[in-house]
């Protein structure tokens, strides 16, 4: 007797039709769909994430072939604002930035960790009321090892006049903020943006050249086993967060994850719940990261997730800056997480 052949479950002309238009979503397109809406305004934005996209395609090229290209790698001998030793990809990064905003149209000023000043693009001034913030090569010192790096960036609506060059107008809570995301240079190339209308994660697909939608409305789990912070500074912490490390230590369940690349870290969080704490120390209470480049654009994205972030007194997206490379600590992550850390601040003061 002959045996049926085995039926295979083959994808149906709809399922088919389903799945290559989620494979064809790209972030321009994505951007519009978001907005619902073909109005000069949206057609910015989605102009601005292409530009960011066009950043991100090229710095990730010019990372994947450092190691063979000489003068990629290393320092660059100088110190930046921030009095930090410059790698040569953070540079490579700030300029490419500025060189693909030169060609927007859109973005007057742009605003980084590695310059004192922000910097002006005169051409695009009279019709471009957009600023990008950003950190060019977030967790520079994983550059020369071969590790993840990140940069983090961020979009402000520019509002009156800056004709002394000043930016007062950025001086502003983080709610201010039209758009922020990041870029995770990894195995493969990701972008994560929100618009405030949730979290979208895209994946650079080298073969097309374009970043593809991977996940729409991302949400962080209320909790996590994850918690990222750099212990080697525990010595040099408030007594209230040495506390909580040591609670993590002796309870089980906990585990211990740290990158030196904060977008990595972040990333990791949003996927798989937890939290990340970047502290201020007993030397430097105001802690590391710049609250305009770093921590309020990480903690819109990760609030559109429904997580929280706070310096342990206030929600970051609170803060008003009083000068453009003002630093935060910073505590952020699943909500359940970030409360604990709270409650052993709270409870040491």
């Amino acid at each position: 007797m002959t045996q049926a052949p085995e039926s295979l479950d083959l994808p149906t002309a709809d399922t088919q039709e389903r799945s290559l238009d989620r494979d064809c979503t790209t972030l321009s397109r994505h951007v519009l769909q978001q907005l619902q809406s073909f109005s000069g305004s949206a057609q910015d934005l989605s102009a601005l994430m292409n530009r960011i996209a066009l950043a991100g395609k090229l710095i990730a090229r010019h990372m994947s072939h450092a190691g063979l290209m000489a003068g990629a790698l290393g320092f660059t001998g100088e110190v930046n604002v921030q009095g930090e030793s410059v790698k040569k990809m953070d540079i490579y990064a700030n300029d490419v930035f500025i060189a693909v905003f030169k060609q927007s149209g859109l973005v007057c000023r742009l605003a980084s960790e590695e310059m004192e000043n922000p910097y002006y693009i005169p051409e695009n001034c009279p019709i471009g009321r957009y600023t990008l913030l950003y950190d060019p090569i977030d967790g520079s010192s994983n550059t020369d090892i071969n590790l993840s790096l990140g940069s983090i960036f961020s979009i402000r609506q520019q509002e009156g006049e800056d004709l002394n060059g000043e930016a007062k107008d950025l001086l502003a809570s983080g709610h201010k903020q039209i758009a922020a995301g990041y870029i995770l240079y990894g195995p493969s190339t990701m972008l994560v943006y929100t618009i405030g209308n949730g979290v979208h994660s895209f994946t650079l697909d080298p073969s097309l050249g374009e970043f593809i939608l991977t996940e729409e409305n991302i949400r962080i789990p209320e909790h996590g086993s994850v918690y990222s912070v750099n212990e080697g500074n525990f010595w040099q912490w408030d007594e209230s967060i040495r506390e909580y490390i040591r609670y993590v230590h002796r309870t089980e369940g906990y585990t211990a994850r740290y990158s030196g690349a904060m977008v990595s870290d972040i990333h990791r969080l949003l996927i798989q719940g937890g939290v990340f704490l970047y502290p201020g120390t007993l030397p430097k209470p105001e802690g590391k990261l710049r609250l305009l480049y770093e921590s309020a654009p990480l903690a819109f994205i990760i609030e559109q997730a429904g997580g929280r972030a706070t310096t342990g007194h206030m929600n970051i997206l609170d803060v008003v800056p009083t000068k453009l490379h003002q630093r935060t600590p910073l505590i952020i992550g699943s909500p359940k997480d970030v409360a604990k850390v709270e409650s052993f601040i709270q409870n040491g003061h």
